[in-house]
């Protein structure tokens, strides 16, 4: 039973950030059991819809992303493995931006009673899911620093010190590899680059050996120095685990 566990990724990702019981396992497992393929380019959230269910990525990447007037396109954040669409998207009367996929994807989708029912009976995921809300809003914040603050150099450095670790969280490195399957436009609308800045920003790093890019997977051979080069400290991501709160407690998991 505990090697099923640990084949959903939002079990692992959870795990991290608070010892779950087995009955909250099983239920984290629950919520995958049933998924769907999804293709590269289409949306699982388009914006201005209304969603009845919550989305979670078992395998892929995904993004957050709006589309400006002129057709330019800014992406908000990158969902891997383990991701939720937002537990509570669906009080929204309306999406204010989409989520795309970047990559083919399993998705599972939870329909709302099911979300709902198992934040109010398993308390332990719920204060898991409060926790890494609260994580998915500091890297938002950091993704702002990052864009109005660092050069290019740094902001991409940045980025792939941030993906690895949270990569890692989920099991999904190997030997300081992991999957990184975007484009450099994709990459340029992360970061406020163009294409071209991003491809002589990526051959750089090559030619200075920091990184290794080939078919979609991205080798980071000094994971400290590139640390270094772009000020990067991981407090933000939150990945020390946290004792569980008392349920009893009238503040949790607010306290």
């Amino acid at each position: 039973m505990k090697g099923a566990f640990m084949t959903n990724p939002l079990v692992r990702k959870l795990g991290s950030f608070t010892m779950l019981s087995d009955d909250d396992k099983a239920r984290l497992n629950g919520l995958s059991r049933s998924t769907q393929r999804h293709k590269a380019g289409t949306d699982l959230i388009a914006q201005g819809d209304r969603p009845r269910e919550v989305f979670l990525l078992i395998e892929g990447w995904a993004c957050r992303y709006k589309v400006l007037p002129d057709g330019n396109r800014q992406i908000m954040a990158y969902l891997i493995p383990g991701d939720l669409c937002d537990i509570h998207v669906f009080i929204l009367k309306a999406m204010d931006h989409a989520i795309g996929l970047l990559s083919d994807a399993r998705v599972a989708a939870i329909p709302k009673r099911v979300m709902l029912d198992t934040l109010r009976e398993h308390p332990g995921i719920a204060q898991a899911l409060f926790w890494a809300t609260l994580v998915d809003e500091a890297v938002l914040r950091e993704w702002l620093v990052n864009i109005g603050q660092r050069d290019a150099y740094r902001r991409t450095a940045h980025l792939f010190c941030e993906m690895r670790l949270r990569m890692r969280q989920v099991g999904l490195t190997h030997d300081g590899a992991f999957s990184l399957p975007l484009t450099q436009e994709q990459l340029g609308d992360t970061m406020g680059l163009t294409s071209v800045h991003v491809n002589r920003t990526l051959q750089k790093m090559r030619a200075e050996g920091l990184i290794s890019l080939q078919g979609g997977v991205l080798t980071i051979h000094d994971p400290d120095r590139m640390a270094a080069i772009a000020g990067f400290d991981p407090n933000y991501l939150h990945l020390d685990r946290r004792e569980p709160l008392q349920v009893s407690d009238p503040a949790a998991p607010f306290a």
